[in-house]
């Protein structure tokens, strides 16, 4: 039995769309201890996987915290990892790389650097979409994709009844009219008049809501929907991901809870302008599409609610 290392740290969305990558390693490696190298946001959430043996805290302080890195790397080294797969493909991870296995091939650290197809650089080989990268990465490293190219963020959920039993949920459509702070581009501005003709032209069949990140409740005063929250809190990524698996619907922009529908299987739209595609962040599913223009200011409500409507059927 040998210990083998993932490495992924996040946003949100990165981590729903590894969750098929994480099992096909964890699948080709059944004799041996898989572990997670993550961030605090997701470190109870893998303690769920079932693909997961243990997680591995990184707080990800500065690389000139000399004092935490050298504690890092020592604990990293005391399971002699034989082997580590890098989904996490950052400039941070590739340092990692240095100081754990400097002369390391795909054999020890698997990455889409140590992985790039041949005559490609890793420039180009980034356009492609996240899951192909993926899919890519981990072919070369010798696992079977058989979840990577679909994965299922299903392992995540949790019992949510007493929740809606509170709000009276039912049948319910869900927003997701934020973003972050930096990334203002992704913000579609009509939220409310879509709401104002969900609630006209469907009768007012389903109750509309939003769950609201930590830094968003203010936020949602704004939006003319539910506001759900747990005990004036916002939700946990298990509570928000059961939310939406029990929707009917989902709207969103190009943020972690949309990719989090996709990978549930759930219904819905993400809106996109043009910071980057749906097929580079391999976020249109079966149930789950998307909608691209140039600028989002000039994408009406009432062409959302007709794609919306054609989706719901």
């Amino acid at each position: 039995m040998s210990n083998i290392l993932i490495i992924k740290h996040g946003s949100l969305g990165d981590i729903a769309q590894a969750c098929g990558a994480i099992q096909d390693i964890s699948e080709n490696h059944k004799n041996d201890e898989v572990y997670l190298l993550t961030t605090k946001p997701y470190f109870d959430l893998f303690k769920k996987n079932p693909y997961i043996s243990d997680v591995i805290l990184d707080k990800r302080l500065s690389r000139l915290n000399f004092f935490y890195l050298y504690s890092l790397m020592k604990r990293i080294k005391k399971y002699d990892f034989s082997k580590v797969y890098d989904l996490q493909n950052s400039s941070r991870t590739a340092f990692y790389k240095k100081i754990l296995f400097p002369k390391a091939t795909k054999d020890i650290w698997s990455s889409s650097e140590t992985t790039l197809p041949e005559g490609m650089t890793k420039k180009d080989f980034d356009n492609d979409s996240v899951l192909s990268r993926f899919d890519h990465q981990l072919k070369c490293s010798g696992i079977n994709t058989n979840h990577t190219m679909q994965p299922d963020f299903s392992w995540s959920l949790t019992d949510i009844s007493q929740l809606k039993k509170y709000y009276k949920l039912n049948k319910y459509l869900i927003l997701f009219p934020f973003c972050s702070t930096h990334l203002t581009s992704k913000k579609w501005p009509y939220y409310n008049k879509l709401i104002s003709i969900i609630n006209k032209k469907l009768d007012n069949k389903f109750k509309i809501v939003i769950a609201p990140g930590p830094k968003e409740i203010k936020e949602a005063s704004n939006i003319n929907a539910i506001c759900i929250l747990d005990n004036g809190k916002a939700l946990d990524i298990p509570q928000l991901a059961s939310l939406i698996k029990d929707s009917s619907f989902v709207v969103s922009n190009d943020t972690g809870p949309g990719h989090i529908a996709a990978h549930l299987g759930s219904k819905g739209i993400a809106l996109f302008g043009s910071h980057t595609t749906p097929f580079k962040v391999s976020i249109e599913r079966a149930n789950f599409k998307a909608i691209q223009v140039s600028d989002l200011s000039n994408l009406s409500a009432e062409k959302v609610f007709d794609r919306l409507k054609l989706l719901l059927q």
